[in-house]
């Protein structure tokens, strides 16, 4: 069948503002052929009704097995033989496999477990500020926080022991982005993934002599007692390492951004704390760094919202689309920290919603709750244009973060 022209998803300026080119999508329909910088194209849903009813449609399934040969010819992440050692995780896994690993990390993951944490949190996060150079005119908010306090947390929650979490190198996050074979950038990538496995073989090692209560010794004994093969246990470990810090260093910027350029928000966020999880709520469906999921396929060639998509065609919904369906938000492009809280979809939707999602918001009250009450005069130190928005093709955030602030207030309290 002839297939309509893909749209285009990437260049800076969509990297900076896609929420136009959304908003012309959602007015023509509820799905279109996009394309990505990697040559893969897939089939976007945009409104929130339509991401809710695919999220949750039993036809389509996560298993990279289920793609066609046009999708596998460009869509290959990871070189051979190591494609398959990290990527069978639960981004990956359909029913029964992806209940019977979920079922193994959730109680990590429980809402009373880390709400418990969140004393710690808060002294992880007072440390970082007290560490910011208060004289230098400016500081990089990413080098100096987003990129560092999600990453504590992670440690802290999953049992990574100090002497390997020093270690962890959060370049080695950039294996998820796609590198052709032929890309210059290949040697580079290809020295990033096999450190990285070298990085969770040692951890594996070390949690299995010395194990602990973690989740991390947890998911070794599960491997040793047949409950997960090895891959599935280094691609587990994979995704808690990079999906489990990633998206909230970015989320970080992103809602640190959207305060600054509504610097009223700011002022009564930092005078009124209690604001916060209303607070985050609203940045979260405002700008979620969860820009796109990851890849859906169908088993055959059915009808999706209208259209005919062929079988093992990627699948894909954007979840920023649908947190800015005025039909769900009224007035979506403003940020309203009294707006009444709904079903905003930054942490997805059925049976792979986020299961960290509990641990984000709180990781998100806590370091936007540090930041705004501890630095007073926060501001952008650069334009907001020359701000470098992440050429990431599922996620949203800016790689540096400039910015001033007047001297640090006390520890915030709150």
């Amino acid at each position: 069948m002839s297939l309509p022209d893909p749209i285009r998803l990437y260049g800076p300026g969509y990297k900076r503002d896609p929420y136009p080119l959304y908003e012309r999508m959602r007015a023509a329909g509820p799905i279109h052929r996009v394309s990505f910088p990697s040559g893969v194209t897939a089939w976007l849903v945009t409104g929130h009704a339509a991401a809710q009813r695919t999220l949750a449609d039993p036809r389509l399934g996560k298993n990279h097995a289920l793609g066609n040969d046009r999708w596998r010819e460009n869509a290959s992440i990871m070189p051979e033989p190591q494609h398959s050692q990290l990527q069978v995780h639960l981004l990956h896994q359909d029913a029964p496999k992806h209940t019977a690993m979920r079922r193994l990390i959730t109680d990590a993951f429980a809402p009373r477990r880390v709400e418990e944490l969140r004393p710690r949190f808060q002294e992880m996060a007072d440390a970082l500020v007290d560490a910011m150079p208060a004289d230098a005119g400016s500081v990089d908010l990413v080098r100096c926080f987003a990129a560092r306090f999600p990453f504590q947390v992670l440690a802290e929650v999953i049992g990574l022991p100090p002497h390997l979490a020093d270690r962890f190198r959060r370049d080695w996050g950039k294996v998820v982005a796609p590198v052709g074979p032929t890309d210059p950038g290949r040697p580079a990538y290809e020295t990033r993934l096999h450190e990285l496995q070298g990085y969770i073989a040692e951890v594996v090692a070390d949690r299995r002599a010395a194990p602990g209560d973690g989740l991390l010794s947890r998911l070794v004994t599960a491997r040793d007692a047949g409950e997960l093969t090895q891959e599935e246990l280094d691609s587990m470990i994979f995704q808690l390492l990079v999906a489990g810090q990633e998206p909230v260093t970015n989320q970080i910027t992103t809602a640190v951004v959207a305060l600054l350029r509504q610097p009223e928000a700011l002022e009564r966020l930092r005078a009124e704390p209690a604001l916060l999880p209303a607070a985050v709520e609203e940045l979260l469906r405002l700008d979620s760094a969860f820009e796109l999921t990851t890849w859906r396929f169908l088993a055959e060639d059915a009808d999706l919202h209208g259209t005919r998509v062929p079988a093992g065609d990627s699948v894909i919904v954007s979840l920023c689309a649908a947190n800015r369906d005025p039909e769900r938000f009224p007035d979506p492009d403003t940020l309203d920290l009294d707006r009444a809280q709904g079903s905003h979809m930054a942490f997805g939707h059925g049976s792979h919603f986020c299961p960290g999602a509990t641990l984000a918001r709180i990781e998100l009250q806590v370091a936007l709750g540090t930041l705004t009450a501890r630095l007073p005069g926060l501001r952008l130190a650069v334009p907001d244009e020359e701000l470098p928005w992440i050429p990431a093709v599922l996620g949203r955030g800016v790689g540096e973060l400039p910015v001033a602030f007047d001297r640090p207030a006390c520890p915030y309290r709150g």
